[in-house]
């Protein structure tokens, strides 16, 4: 009897592991399995192992408080710091940052741009709320953005303003075909304050009561002419994501400036200036380099550039949180640390609190900060946005500061980072393909 049964009725579907199937044709078709079989099994093993040892370092991560070092955050004598027409001021605490923004604030007269990434509904959050609606109330046009995915948790009633303010929720994925553009997983991550095109703030903190006294961040102020460079990288911004809100008709007449340039990272529009910057920099190095950063994950190119450089004498020094608000991004940067170490990069690990600048400054000329981290996230995913310092007098605050915050951090040495147990070094493994991701 046919195995198909009568040929004027329906063709049954041949399966090959039914009894009657030859077994020529079940061979065949367990060994076109086999490999695909080995596949989803070895994937869901490696899985399986990440969850368990991310779900195990989020238990020690939540065991592990933040806090401020006993001797507290460095202070910063001098001041503003003169470059070309312009006053630059590096703050190193939130609770000073956040005052002189506040001030700022207070004294507009025509506009304030504002724009966060996570912006928490505590204390600070409202003080700052409360202080544009009194502007706006002023008559002072009042713009605001800030990230809806990074303000997910906050409640939605401290999101809400007059109708005086003119507010930007920005999230790039606004339709469901959005969904499929890896471009559109973009995040609004930068920080900004502009007041009256004449001060500006730019730098790592986000607002909140958190930032203020707990995490060690940095900022820059600009009071002159280059204040207007931020001011037209918001109204861009705005302008592009804010149609049915109206956009903002301010011209402003870019300027060329040697020695302060805006770099910003546009993600839909794949251009990442920011990373250039860096490796640039990198690779001009003569004497030394000195980085901050909260997040070390950096691509292979700008790893290739730091070994580099430490191989021909430059004295690199990379200083990040040892512990931070990211206890997985914390283990992938580990990933690096062999090959660092032994091209000659000196490794500094920040303890107890968590610092979360993002700064850099090269041979005693070239400096930086911004929002932007060293992760892929950052150079080729968010919108991000730094100022780039040409100036020797900034570029010795800047190694000021480094001195500063090495004070309250260790020296990961190579004879004791290979010493490390078996068990920390299956778990950086294992955790390793995360770095495309982060």
């Amino acid at each position: 009897m046919s195995l198909s049964g009568p040929k004027s009725g329906p063709q049954r579907q041949f399966n090959p592991f039914t009894p009657a199937a030859p077994l020529a044709e079940v061979g065949r078709a367990v060994r076109r399995l086999r490999p695909m079989q080995a596949l989803w099994v070895a994937l869901s093993a490696i899985l399986a192992l990440q969850l368990a040892v991310i779900a195990i370092l989020s238990v020690i991560g939540r065991r592990r408080r933040l806090r401020a070092p006993k001797q507290g955050f460095p202070r910063l004598p001098g001041g503003e710091v003169p470059v070309a027409d312009n006053a630059l001021t590096l703050y190193a605490s939130g609770g000073e940052l956040f005052d002189a923004m506040l001030r700022a604030i207070s004294s507009a007269r025509e506009a304030i741009y504002f724009e966060t990434y996570i912006w928490k509904a505590d204390q600070l959050g409202h003080i700052f709320k409360n202080a544009l609606i009194a502007k706006a109330n002023e008559g002072v046009r009042v713009y605001v953005i800030f990230d809806n995915f990074g303000n997910l948790v906050v409640p939605d009633a401290f999101k809400r303003f007059p109708d005086n303010i003119h507010v930007l929720k920005y999230s790039a994925i606004k339709r469901p075909w959005h969904l499929f553009d890896p471009r559109r997983y973009a995040l609004d991550h930068r920080k900004l304050l502009i007041v009256d095109d004449k001060v500006g703030f730019i730098g790592g903190y986000n607002i909140g009561s958190l930032y203020a006294t707990q995490w060690r961040d940095t900022h820059i102020r600009i009071s002159g002419p280059d204040a207007l460079d931020l001011a037209y990288a918001f109204v861009d911004f705005w302008n592009r994501f804010s149609a049915r809100k109206g956009v903002i008709s301010r011209h402003y007449n870019r300027r060329f400036d040697p020695t302060i340039d805006v770099h910003s990272n546009d993600a839909l529009r794949l251009t990442f200036p920011i990373r250039n910057t860096y490796i640039e920099a990198i690779e001009r190095a003569q004497s030394h380099i000195y980085l901050t950063n909260a997040y070390f994950v950096p691509d292979h190119v700008l790893l290739e550039a730091l070994t580099s450089a430490a191989q021909r004498g430059v004295d690199v020094q990379v200083l990040l949180p040892w512990t931070s608000n990211h206890i997985v991004a914390d283990w992938v940067a580990r990933s690096y640390f062999t090959r660092c170490l032994q091209a000659g990069v000196r490794i500094f690990g920040y303890q107890d609190a968590m610092i979360h600048a993002k700064t850099c400054t090269v041979d005693g000329v070239w400096s930086t900060v911004g929002t932007a981290n060293l992760d892929r996230l950052s150079s080729v995913g968010n919108f991000e946005i730094n100022v780039v310092v040409y100036d020797d007098h900034f570029a010795r605050q800047m190694e000021s500061l480094f001195a500063a915050d090495k004070t309250n951090a260790f020296e990961l040495t190579a004879e004791k980072w290979l010493r490390r147990p078996w068990y920390v070094k299956l778990s950086e493994r294992v955790l390793e393909p995360l770095r495309y991701l982060v």
